[in-house]
């Protein structure tokens, strides 16, 4: 289900805010009925009429972007510059399309786009614990000191960060950087860089190269494409499964599972990679 004002703002009728105000001056019934309660939430199946016409709802639609330096994570920019969406083919995709989170103006890499807010909203909650996995390009080397810092978690903004899980894969001794993966399932304003930053290495440049169970692939810079069916049935799966609790490290028992009992073992199947370049 999904609140009313943002399905009218996802088939075009208005602004959310608009939506909001033609709700609350009595214009919108659902199901023939006038509804002025901004909280009332609505299915697929509900039928909404704005001043007795009918709004069209838009199919669910899901595409990834490889997305390129220099271009805004988002549906508009006051400033001008270039947007995810100003990079999609207006002739093949007809429906409008937002980004899943945010990266950074200088970050590239997988950036999913759809108009299915249940989905968004489940795979950017901390609750689902979705892996999104970083390369970055960082100053120095780290030490096994740092990497123990980044898997235990570490404080940025006055608040400690979800373990992360650390791996670097290069160190270039002349130049003084380091090729580093890092794996997170949270979504805080400029994350990973933070992380790092608060180890002591400044990043350089960083990429994202998967999403839950999403990859690039031979996805080049700018490039785009629709996901297969499977992929979205595989992002839906990660996006409303909760995780395992922990066990406890001493006793090897998660002591909320007494007498034998144990948590279910989630695991997550790997997405197709996509062969069908833009």
């Amino acid at each position: 289900m999904e609140r009313l004002q943002k399905v009218m703002a996802q088939a075009g009728v208005a602004s959310r805010r608009a939506s909001e105000k033609l709700i609350t001056t009595g214009h919108v019934t659902v199901n023939g009925e006038m509804v002025r309660e901004l909280g009332t939430k609505v299915t697929s199946k509900d039928h909404i009429e704005v001043d007795g016409v009918p709004i069209e709802r838009e199919a669910l639609a899901y595409y990834m972007l490889n997305k390129p330096r220099r271009v805004i994570s988002s549906a508009h920019d006051d400033k001008g510059r270039r947007t995810v969406v100003d990079l999609l083919d207006a002739e093949d995709v007809t429906v409008r399309l937002y980004p899943v989170g945010r990266l950074d103006y200088d970050t590239t890499g997988l950036l999913i786009m759809t108009n299915d807010g249940n989905l968004a909203q489940g795979l950017m909650h901390p609750k689902f614990e979705v892996d999104k996995v970083y390369i970055a390009k960082i100053k120095g080397a780290l030490s096994n000191d740092d990497q123990q810092q980044l898997r235990l978690g570490v404080k940025i903004d006055g608040r400690k960060a979800k373990p992360a899980k650390v791996k670097v894969t290069s160190t270039d001794d002349q130049k003084h950087t380091s090729i580093v993966k890092l794996t997170i399932h949270e979504g805080r304003y400029h994350q990973v860089k933070k992380m790092l930053e608060a180890v002591g290495h400044p990043v350089m440049k960083l990429h994202r190269e998967s999403y839950g169970p999403l990859t690039l692939g031979k996805l080049q810079p700018g490039e785009w494409r629709e996901l297969r069916p499977q992929e979205v049935e595989e992002l839906k799966a990660v996006a409303t499964a909760t995780k395992p609790k922990r066990t406890n490290v001493k006793s090897g028992r998660n002591p909320r599972h007494r007498q034998g009992k144990r948590p279910a073992k989630l695991t997550q199947s790997s997405a197709r990679r996509g062969r069908r370049q833009r």
